[in-house]
C-alpha cells in the first residue's frame, strides 16, 4: 500500500494537519492505535490561545464550531493561599483571549471535519524503517504495512517516528500530577465548589500546588502537583484508592479543608500523571521525507501551551506543504525552522514567566506579584 502523506497519531496536532491539508485539497491518512474516538477519556479542559491555537483553528476553518463548544465564564481565575484566603478573584470578562473547551469536544470537531475514512482506527505502528529516496515503510501491529513519501509523527511523548530523526528520549521532570474529579459539585461538594468559583483555582506553595477547573456538567477536575522523585510515587499503591488519597492529602496537612476536600472527597480514585519532557531546545537535522509535530517534537511538562503548539504545528506544516507542493523538503525545512523557534520560547502564564514549582517563590503572593508587575 502507498500513501503520499501519512500521519501517525490522531491527537489534536495530527487531526489539525489532516484538516488543513484537506482544506487545501491535499489528501492524507491518519493512523491511530486506539480502536475508536471514544476508546479512552481525552482529558480535561484546554484554554485555546488567540496567538497560537486559535490561529490553527482559523486555518482549519473551524472557528464557528470552536465557539460552539467554548464553556463560557471558565477564564475566571482565583488564587488562594493554603489557608484558604482568596488573594485574587479575577472574573471572566470575555477579553482574556484564552477561551476554555473540553479536549474531547475539540477533538470531536476536528474528526467530524475530515472526510470519512481519513482516520484509520486500531492501526498501531509497531516499527518504521527508511527505504531510500525519502520513503519510509510503516509496519503495524496487525501485520499490515504501507510505504509513504511523507511521514509525520504526531504520536506523542513516546513517538515511534522520533527515532528516525533524533536519539532524544523523554525524561522525568521531577514533578507529577495526581488527578481527581468531584461530580455535582455545587450540591454534593459546596465548600470546594465555592473555593474554585466559576473557572480555575490555583493554590501554590513551594514543592506542591492544587489546581482545579470547573468543567462541564458541574464537574470539578483537580490536578494536585507534587515535586517528588518517581520512587516516592512508586511507594504509593494507587490501586488502593483510599490509601493513595490519604497519602497524597498528607502532603497538604494544615491546608484549608475546602482545598484538601478537592483531594479527599474525590468521586474517582486518584490517578498518577508523571511529567516527562524532551531536552529544552530539542531539534534535529533534516531527514528526507519525515518530520514531527506536537509532543513528538517538543514534549514539555504541562504549561498551558502543549495542545496549542500541537494545533499550530499541524496547521503550519499543512500551510508549508500547500505552498510548496513540488518542493516537499523545502516545505519541511521551512516548517521545522519556525517550529524549533516557537517551541523553545520561555513558558509563560498569561504572558508572565513562571517560577518552577521547586522554587521558594512558588507562592500565591509570588504568583500575584509577577502578574501585577507585567500589568496582567
Amino acid at each position: 500500500m502507498y500513501t503520499p502523506v501519512t500521519i501517525i497519531g490522531a491527537g489534536l496536532g495530527g487531526l489539525t494537519l489532516a484538516r488543513v491539508l484537506h482544506v487545501h485539497g491535499i489528501p492524507a491518512a491518519v493512523y491511530e492505535a486506539e480502536p475508536s474516538p471514544t476508546a479512552r477519556p481525552q482529558g480535561g479542559m484546554l484554554d485555546i490561545h488567540d496567538y497560537n491555537g486559535q490561529l490553527a483553528l482559523k486555518e482549519a476553518g473551524l472557528m464557528d464550531e470552536f465557539h460552539a463548544i467554548v464553556l463560557e465564564g471558565r477564564e475566571a481565575m482565583r488564587v488562594l493561599d493554603p489557608d484558604g484566603t482568596v488573594l485574587l478573584d479575577k472574573a471572566d470578562d470575555g477579553t482574556g483571549g484564552r477561551p476554555e473547551a473540553q479536549r474531547s469536544e475539540l477533538r470531536r470537531i476536528l474528526i467530524d471535519s475530515l472526510p470519512a475514512g481519513t482516520v484509520r482506527w486500531g492501526r498501531k505502528a509497531s516499527s518504521i524503517r527508511a527505504i531510500g529516496e525519502g520513503r519510509h515503510e510503516v509496519t503495524f501491529a496487525d501485520g499490515g504495512t504501507l510505504v509513504t513519501s511523507l511521514l509525520v509523527g504526531a504520536d506523542g511523548a513516546w513517538s515511534r517516528v522520533r527515532p528516525l530523526l533524533s536519539t532524544a528520549t523523554p525524561e522525568y521532570t521531577g514533578t507529577s500530577f495526581v488527578e481527581t474529579y468531584l461530580f455535582d459539585a455545587d450540591t454534593r461538594h459546596p465548600a470546594a465548589a465555592k473555593a474554585v468559583g466559576g473557572g480555575m483555582l490555583i493554590a501554590p506553595a513551594p514543592g506542591r500546588e492544587i489546581f482545579a477547573h470547573r468543567e462541564s456538567g458541574d464537574t470539578l477536575h483537580t490536578y494536585v502537583a507534587l515535586a517528588r522523585p518517581q520512587d516516592w510515587f512508586a511507594a504509593i499503591d494507587f490501586t488502593d484508592a483510599a490509601a493513595a488519597t490519604a497519602r497524597i492529602a498528607q502532603e497538604f496537612d494544615g491546608w484549608a479543608p475546602e482545598l484538601t476536600a478537592l483531594i479527599t472527597d474525590g468521586d474517582t480514585g486518584p490517578v498518577l500523571r508523571p511529567h516527562y519532557a524532551l531536552p529544552t531546545g530539542h531539534r534535529w537535522d533534516r531527514v528526507a521525507g519525515v518530520t514531527l509535530i506536537g509532543d513528538a517534537a517538543h514534549l514539555a511538562a504541562p504549561n498551558g501551551e502543549g495542545a496549542n503548539l500541537a494545533l499550530l504545528d499541524g496547521a503550519e506544516l499543512a500551510k508549508a506543504l500547500a505552498a510548496n507542493p513540488d518542493a516537499i523538503e523545502a516545505a519541511l525545512t521551512e516548517y521545522e525552522h519556525a517550529m524549533f523557534l516557537r517551541s523553545a520560547e520561555d513558558v509563560t502564564f498569561n504572558g508572565v514567566e513562571m517560577s518552577e514549582i521547586f522554587s521558594a517563590e512558588n507562592t500565591a503572593h509570588g504568583l500575584i506579584a509577577m502578574t501585577t508587575e507585567k500589568g496582567q
